[in-house]
């Protein structure tokens, strides 16, 4: 029986690979979005402020981050030195009549840091509530690892304290009041010829103060007490 080879590609030795195979060309969905933001003009412009927002922190952090390893800023040191308790006397039960000088220092640690004290004032407060303050402290200038030494002075007359009655009959019969002075201040800091600022800090300051002297005599000695500083 014959076989014709030519009807299948030239032979049993030859190479068969099928039809040829046509390219498949694919088209976009219609519906499909770039994932590129700018995608449309107001998607381009958010895109863009976001990019320089973004830009303007990186190098405002980098920036502060030199400063600080450059200057190495140090806590403010604040403390109260000394403390006068002339009268503190409570009379129907919610009414003060009080009479406190303090002698309030502040130490300035940098060497290369000065600062501008634009305004200064100091309240004092018992038992939580407000009875005295202070708003004529002198404005001043304080240079590098320089002390500062302001004295804020209460005297009057408080009304409507609140229940202070009870405290103040304790801590009287203990033999020391407690009084909670805070200072605010609105500082500006000098680098070289770099004014940086406003910048409003706050001391706290818990003073336990001895019992004035009925009969005259000579109370016991103040306590130097520290403050904390808050810069929030």
């Amino acid at each position: 029986m014959a076989y014709d080879t030519k009807s299948h590609g030239g032979g049993l030795t030859g190479s068969y690979y099928g039809p040829a195979v046509l390219p498949v060309r694919t088209s976009k969905s219609v519906g499909s979005r770039s994932s590129d933001c700018c995608c449309n003009p107001l998607s381009c412009l958010l895109c863009s402020l976001f990019k320089l927002i973004f830009s303007i922190l990186v190098t405002l952090g980098i920036t502060i981050l030199i400063l600080w390893f450059l200057f190495r800023p140090n806590e403010l040191k604040v403390a109260v030195e000394d403390a006068t308790l002339s009268s503190f006397n409570l009379t129907n039960s919610s009414t003060l009549q009080y009479n406190l000088t303090l002698s309030v220092s502040i130490r300035n640690p940098n060497s290369r840091i000065a600062i501008y004290y634009d305004q200064i004032q100091a309240t004092a407060l018992y038992d939580g509530s407000q009875f005295g303050f202070d708003g004529s402290l002198p404005v001043f200038f304080q240079r590098h690892k320089n002390t500062t030494v302001l004295s804020p002075r209460f005297d009057g007359q408080a009304t409507d304290l609140g229940a202070v009655a009870e405290t103040y009959e304790r801590e009287k019969g203990e033999g020391n009041f407690y009084v909670h002075v805070k200072v605010d201040a609105r500082i500006r800091l000098k680098v070289k010829f770099v004014k940086v600022g406003h910048f409003k800090p706050k001391f706290d300051c818990k003073v336990k103060l001895p019992v004035p002297s009925a009969k005259g005599g000579t109370p016991p000695a103040f306590e130097r007490t520290a403050c904390d500083v808050d810069w929030i």
